[in-house]
């Protein structure tokens, strides 16, 4: 067997694109999109002819309807060639916003229940901020699946759990990227501060009984996704599938139920002045959160203005 296929007999693998014709191949169970990969996706000409349909069924909407619209739209196509689930995000600018994010959370889900699509196979993504993981604690009541993007620390991950979300995806690569541009070194394997960060996360959640699914995310190589084999889904490029599919090599299980149990943290919990006291005190935490709210906020602008000179 390649390395995709030995990684499927530990983890659920997903795959991480707007690119949906991209992926057929690797046979995924579950998809991912983010403005930024809907962004690209919308830029080639094979998807180009979605974003003007969109537009000109929906001439008479706001332009965050039809966004609302044109994710949805990449959220069924996916749909069809994905068996599981397709996440969907809410707009980064509601990221401090609790009440925004709950809005926005409910009107994406009526979008796919209107195609006829259910709510288990949607996951509504929102940034893992103090408003973020408050608002999915909402959604979650009302049976709207979350996952809480944008994770960077066990703090998170922490308020997350108590918050009963669905799933949570933390970030390996750019966590790797903080590390890699703070100290020179470059990282690999078990060493790799992004993997090290998921596995903090997975053994914390399964020592302490906690359901909420563990999906590690934004992948710079294959190494950081083979030293995660045995997370519960791990989120992955088509680049990178395709390396996977390339190799051979073997692919061991590195995190499982028994390791857990015997890592020694400690059980912790937070309010809201804790939480935002241990994120200010994670200087990586708080600076990859910070930029990516704001770098997708700046391709969520870029898709309003697309969509704009269409109509």
């Amino acid at each position: 067997m390649n390395q995709l296929e030995q990684l499927k007999q530990f983890t659920t693998v997903v795959a991480d694109t707007g690119d949906f014709q991209s992926i057929q191949r690797y046979s995924p169970q579950d998809s991912t999109t983010n403005p930024s990969l809907i962004l690209r996706a919308v830029q080639k000409d094979t998807y180009h002819a979605l974003l003007e349909k969109t537009v000109r069924d929906n001439r008479d909407k706001s332009t965050e309807a039809i966004m609302d619209r044109l994710l949805v739209a990449f959220g069924i196509e996916i749909l069809k060639i994905v068996p599981g689930r397709v996440s969907t995000e809410t707009d980064a600018r509601l990221s401090f916003d609790t009440e925004g994010s709950i809005k926005k959370g409910r009107e994406l889900m009526a979008l796919y229940n209107k195609a006829g699509i259910p709510n288990d196979r949607v996951l509504i993504k929102i940034a893992s901020t103090w408003e973020g993981i408050r608002a999915a604690e909402i959604l979650q009541k009302e049976g709207i699946r979350c996952n809480m993007t944008l994770m960077f620390s066990l703090p998170q991950a922490v308020a997350c759990a108590e918050a009963n979300v669905q799933l949570i995806s933390p970030f390996v690569g750019r966590i790797y990227d903080w590390y890699k541009k703070q100290t020179g070194n470059e990282y690999t394997g078990e060493n790799d501060p992004g993997v090290q960060s998921v596995k903090r996360i997975y053994n914390y959640y399964r020592k302490f009984g906690y359901p909420t699914e563990v999906m590690g995310a934004s992948f710079r190589n294959t190494s950081q996704i083979i030293e995660l084999a045995g997370c519960d889904l791990l989120t992955i490029s088509p680049e990178l599938l395709q390396k996977l599919s390339d190799s051979d090599m073997l692919v061991t299980r590195k995190l499982n139920q028994e390791n857990a149990k015997q890592d020694p943290v400690e059980k912790t919990s937070y309010d809201e002045k804790g939480f935002r006291l241990a994120l200010n005190n994670d200087a990586m935490a708080t600076e990859k959160l910070s930029e990516g709210i704001r770098l997708f906020c700046a391709d969520t602008i870029k898709l309003e203005k697309m969509i704009d000179e269409l109509r």
